[in-house]
């Protein structure tokens, strides 16, 4: 092929894939943030809503917030705030923009590791448009997803210039690319696994080097490796995502390993019934169903290395897709979830490499092959295409999405709870209830729902049944600080002051620095007429929280209540610079 006429088509090339990935994706636009993940990581954390300053860089360098250590996906969520704010639209497009760009990578290194034009774009076009791969780009909080895998590519292309021509400016910059996608997200640990794989396919390095050599040469990614593996695990656990042992024996950890293995193989070839939220089964599997996918996966296993002196790719691209999901596969459980799409965003490469290059060995010399081939090609990708475009179309809002996933599973709690707090947030009480009461039913042991129960019985005034629920979710919890705060307000409105008082008490002994909780208690002690102890109360609240105006509001009523006009009138011109609304309501009782 003359070398312009193969430039114009990589150009094409470059062009159909993001025009293609545009095309399924582009309706995120107009899209909200949904209620897992995005409120506690975006919208409502105050952390990313002050822009880039040196405080909020160096809370995204040392926080473990949300049990994740990840600081630049927080960086780029502040950079976002800052851009779009409140927009959601905005940073869906961001995310769409980081996966046109690991599409074109991927093209890029392949191409150049391979010079297998074709095979390259096909595997890269399967990435583009698989449906498995739109929760990663449809959902905001999965920013650590595309934008770590970015850095993933740009490791690959790295690496495989600085195999080319070797140097130390060359391997310096592939093991920046890979810490800088550590600091992303950590499921890039296996990367050094996969870049001594590449070694053995495509870059042919095996036999030209020594295996001693290969791994020696990735020690500091394995060091980086190693570091970043304790740090999340340190931070998830601190965080309560990690799952106890006792919590899940070692053989449901095993048996979900296998099941999810064999899962994410079926759903590659037939991705239907997605959903962003798939339970652990309170059911055991049978013995016979986990066999047989432990039993496909020793004998894939055997078969590609038997195979693999020959077609290196296949056992390249199978250790691809299981080494890379070892982090996420469940022996380490990570919250309650059986498995995720979005753990497929890289693993899913290796089986696509598979496809490209052992479909048009296994027709061989067939007369009609490019013609199969091609046809085939254009078939199966505007099918995924089309699929992945409904998928889409699911994320719009939280209602969209709980809602189909209750479609495609089965006594799935989560969604249920989310749908039910969504329905809460229009107003729509009815249905909200029926939500989270469907989630208790399939989940008896989920104190959040209790607790978003208990918060709609107390918008709708119904104090005896919010009790109830809240104390269902202590119960369950008895470290829930949050559902004591509110059960001591649903006892404050009822005039059981002495259990208010009590739940207070609690909620300040599991959290120390929960203001609100100090200025509910200084309201109680207010109403109790022990007045020293609720300026005492109200002052703790504004130690914790300088800019608590209801705490200073408190205090000004407090002082009027106790004779001091001129300390209420201190709390009044505080309150000025502040809220005026608080400061005028204040003013007005001090002028009564």
């Amino acid at each position: 092929m003359p070398k312009q006429i193969k430039k114009s088509l990589v150009i094409s090339i470059y062009f159909i894939l993001a025009v293609s990935t545009l095309l399924v994706f582009w309706q995120v636009r107009n899209f909200d943030f949904v209620n897992y993940d995005d409120m506690e990581y975006i919208y409502q954390n105050p952390n990313i809503q002050t822009g880039i300053t040196g405080q909020s860089i160096k809370w995204a360098i040392t926080a473990g917030y949300a049990a994740n250590w990840h600081p630049l996906t927080w960086l780029s969520h502040i950079t976002d705030w800052r851009i779009f704010g409140k927009n959601a639209g905005g940073h869906h497009v961001v995310n769409l923009i980081f996966h046109i760009a690991n599409t074109l990578l991927l093209f890029i290194v392949l191409k150049q590791m391979t010079s297998a034009l074709w095979q390259s774009a096909f595997v890269a076009a399967l990435f583009a448009l698989h449906p498995m791969h739109v929760e990663s780009v449809a959902w905001v909080s999965e920013r650590k997803d595309v934008l770590s895998i970015f850095f993933w590519m740009l490791t690959m292309w790295t690496y495989q210039r600085y195999v080319k021509q070797p140097g130390v400016t060359r391997y310096i910059l592939v093991v920046l690319t890979f810490a800088l996608g550590l600091m992303a997200k950590p499921m890039l640990v296996t990367l050094p696994f996969v870049l001594l794989l590449l070694d053995y396919w495509p870059l042919e390095r095996f036999g030209r080097r020594t295996v001693f050599y290969l791994i020696r040469e990735k020690i500091p990614f394995f060091i980086l490796s190693a570091v970043s593996c304790v740090v999340t695990f340190l931070v998830q656990r601190k965080g309560g995502s990690v799952v106890h042992a006792y919590a899940l024996l070692l053989y449901d950890r095993f048996a979900n390993a296998f099941l999810s293995y064999a899962g994410y193989i079926a759903k590659m070839f037939c991705p239907w019934k997605l959903a962003i939220f798939y339970p652990l089964s309170s059911v055991r599997s049978p013995f016979w169903q986990i066999a047989a996918c432990a039993l496909l996966l020793f004998g894939i296993s055997f078969l590609v290395v038997r195979l693999g002196r020959n077609q290196r790719y296949l056992p390249v691209g199978w250790f691809w897709f299981l080494g890379t999901l070892v982090p996420v596969i469940g022996i380490v459980q990570v919250g309650q979830q059986a498995y995720a799409d979005r753990y497929t965003y890289i693993p899913y490469i290796g089986l696509f490499l598979m496809l490209a290059w052992g479909l048009p060995e296994l027709l061989g010399k067939w007369r009609y092959r490019k013609i199969a081939l091609g046809s085939s090609m254009i078939i199966v990708l505007t099918t995924l295409g089309i699929c992945a475009h409904q998928q889409v179309s699911f994320w719009k809002n939280s209602i969209t999405l709980f809602s189909h996933a209750i479609e495609v599973t089965q006594n799935n709690w989560l969604a249920h709870n989310n749908l039910g707090f969504a329905y809460s947030n229009l107003g729509r009480y009815t249905e909200s209830i029926d939500a989270y009461k469907q989630a208790i039913k399939f989940n008896p042991h989920y104190a959040e729902a209790y607790f978003n129960l208990g918060n709609d019985y107390a918008a709708l005034g119904l104090g005896a049944e919010s009790i109830d629920a809240y104390t269902q979710a202590v119960k369950i919890r008895p470290n829930y600080a949050q559902a004591y705060c509110n059960l001591g307000s649903a006892y404050t409105k009822l005039g059981r002051y002495t259990e208010a008082i009590e739940a207070y008490k609690q909620t300040i002994k599991i959290r120390p620095n929960y203001a609100e909780a100090y200025s509910n208690l200084g309201v109680v002690y207010e109403n109790l007429g022990r007045y020293s102890e609720a300026v005492d109360a109200c002052k703790q609240a504004i130690k914790i929280r300088p800019d608590y105006v209801e705490a200073y509001y408190n205090l000004g009523l407090t002082y009027l209540k106790i004779g001091d006009k001129n300390s209420a009138l201190a709390e009044y011109n505080i309150l000025k610079s502040l809220n005026p609304r608080f400061a005028n309501d204040l003013l007005y009782w001090i002028n009564k």
